[in-house]
Parts: C-alpha cells; sequence; structure tokens
C-alpha cells in the first residue's frame, strides 16, 4: 500500500458521457484532527493577540504618541543606514575572505580560515567593547615609514568613535560569516559546469560571471536575507556604547518618562516593520534567480491575491 490513504468508490452507472461503472474513484482519507488542532492553534494565537490588545499596562495610546516622534525616527535611520553600510562592506570583505580560503595558496588559505575562526567564535558584544576602548590598548595610532618620519598621527579615542567602533565590529563578524555564505553557494555549483565552459573556450572570469555566480546565487540569497535581518536586529547591540540607534533612542525616552513597555512596543514595531519590507524585497530576488531552475516560478503575492478577489466577490 502506498503512504496514502485510499478506499475504491465504484461511480454511478454507465452514462453517455460519464465514467464507466466499474471505474474506481480515488477519494482521500479525512483527517478531523488537523481541523482540530488548526482550531485549537488560532484560538491561542487569537487569545494571546486579544489579550495584550486589551492590557491595560501596554498604553497603546503613548506608543501611538511616540511611534512618529523626531528622536525615534532619528534613531531608526541610524539603524537603517548602519545596516546597509554594514553589509555592504561586510560582504565586500566576506567575498575576499571566500576568495582567500578557496584559493590554491596555502598561505591564503590558512589566513581566510583562522579570519573566520576567530571573528565567528567571539559574541558580537565582546568585539563591540573591544573596538570602542581601543583607547587603552592603542593610545596614539599612527602611520609612518619605519624607522623614518611618521607621516599621520592622531589620539585613537578621537578617532574611533562610538559610531566607527559599531561600524569596526559589525562589519568585521558580518565579513566572516559572509565569506563563508559566498563560499558555500561557490561550492554548490556542479563541478561539471565549469569543465562545460572551458570546453567552450570561455574564459574564467566570463565562467564564474555567466555560469558559477547566477547558480551560486539561489544558494546565497536566502542565507544572504538571513544574515542581513540577523544584521538588521544585531545593531540594537551597540546601545552598548552608547550609538543613537533605534533602541538606544527609546531607552532614552522610558529613562526620562518611565514608559518601559509602550516604548519597548514602538521599537518592536518598527523592527517588525523593516523585516517585513526586507522579507519581500528577499521574495522578489530569490525569485529572480529561480528563473531556468523550476518549469514555472510561482505567483508573486500580489498576483495570489487578485486571484482571490474574484472568490471573495462571489462569495
Amino acid at each position: 500500500m502506498s503512504a496514502v490513504d485510499v478506499s475504491l468508490d465504484r461511480g454511478p452507472g454507465p452514462t453517455v458521457d460519464g465514467p464507466r461503472a466499474d471505474t474506481p474513484v480515488l477519494t482521500g482519507r479525512p483527517h478531523p484532527w488537523r481541523w482540530v488542532a488548526g482550531l485549537v492553534a488560532l484560538a491561542l494565537f487569537g487569545a494571546g493577540v486579544h489579550s495584550l490588545a486589551r492590557n491595560p499596562a501596554m498604553d497603546w495610546h503613548v506608543a501611538g504618541e511616540y511611534f512618529l516622534s523626531e528622536q525615534v525616527l532619528r534613531g531608526l535611520w541610524l539603524t537603517l543606514w548602519l545596516t546597509a553600510a554594514v553589509t555592504g562592506l561586510g560582504f565586500l570583505g566576506g567575498i575576499v575572505v571566500a576568495a582567500m580560503r578557496l584559493s590554491s595558496n596555502p598561505v591564503l588559505a590558512a589566513i581566510g580560515w583562522a579570519y573566520v575562526w576567530f571573528f565567528r567564535s567571539v559574541p558580537v558584544l565582546v568585539q563591540l567593547l573591544f573596538w570602542f576602548n581601543i583607547g587603552y590598548l592603542y593610545p596614539t595610532l599612527s602611520l609612518g615609514v619605519p624607522g623614518g618620519p611618521t607621516l599621520f598621527s592622531a589620539n585613537s579615542t578621537e578617532l574611533v568613535s562610538a559610531t566607527t567602533a559599531a561600524m569596526l565590529g559589525l562589519t568585521l563578524h558580518e565579513a566572516a560569516h559572509a565569506g563563508e555564505i559566498v563560499r558555500g553557494g561557490i561550492l554548490a555549483v556542479d563541478h561539471g559546469q565549469l569543465e562545460a565552459g572551458v570546453a567552450l573556450g570561455l574564459r574564467r572570469s566570463r565562467i564564474f560571471r555567466r555560469v558559477v555566480l547566477p547558480q551560486a546565487m539561489r544558494s546565497i540569497v536566502p542565507a544572504t536575507g538571513n544574515l542581513l535581518i540577523g544584521t538588521l536586529k544585531g545593531t540594537s547591540m551597540v546601545s552598548v556604547i552608547a550609538v543613537n540607534d533605534l533602541l538606544y533612542s527609546v531607552q532614552y525616552i522610558y529613562n526620562r518618562t518611565y514608559e518601559v513597555v509602550p516604548l519597548l512596543a514602538v521599537a518592536t514595531a518598527w523592527y517588525l516593520v523593516v523585516t517585513s519590507l526586507l522579507s519581500v524585497a528577499q521574495y522578489y530576488v530569490e525569485r529572480h534567480f529561480a528563473r531556468g531552475a523550476q518549469r514555472s516560478l510561482p505567483p508573486t503575492p500580489l498576483r495570489r491575491l487578485s486571484a482571490l478577489l474574484p472568490l471573495w466577490r462571489k462569495s
């Protein structure tokens, strides 16, 4: 017997255009407990939402008052550009790290492996605190000729501000993870694709750009989307070193007004909004790179919604 339980139900008698009397009709086995589990889960979810919505301690009017406040929007803007800058610089560094790890040069491969090992092992918060306190280790940063004149010298405390320390810590951490994502995507492409490109007389750069990279992107994009969202949420840790991001902004407000829960709800809502937009963008990027790998692309959410509208109007 197959995994699908079926029962043979004889159809009606023979008709002019209908099935024959002995034609079996496959009917699926009913699963009422699936509906029961779904209804229980839906009830629990609704109860949770109702509890939060009607809880007077949430002070939703206070959250609505500060949702579009100037200080919160300034913190949101810093969070967004910090996420974009760290992701861009981190992936540039990740490409270099992946190239080193895939290199046939054992020295470069060892350095790339050591970089990934170190920055993936040390927590991000520890790296942020280290860069923020770099002045204790190097009070003065200078650039010059060894044994010769100094071309540039500056106080490290003034040179490495809190925002710069956040950029350094997050970017170095991002590059280690991005390097592994890029390396994994390249290794996921079958080696026969490279051999086919060489047999056609294509240059190595053209093989990588037109053959390897489009196929590798199908593996790189989902992991990149997860890393980008993780970076967005990871920027909240820069509030520890007094960088005025979204979380630091709401903390500054509730330390003055003592309305902790509604201000945390404001930060949560903004993180949900931005993460949702990034998830939608990731869906369309994945759909773009899925061309050629599937016979037909899945419909977009807008197309699914437009297909449901006629059914809703009829009902």
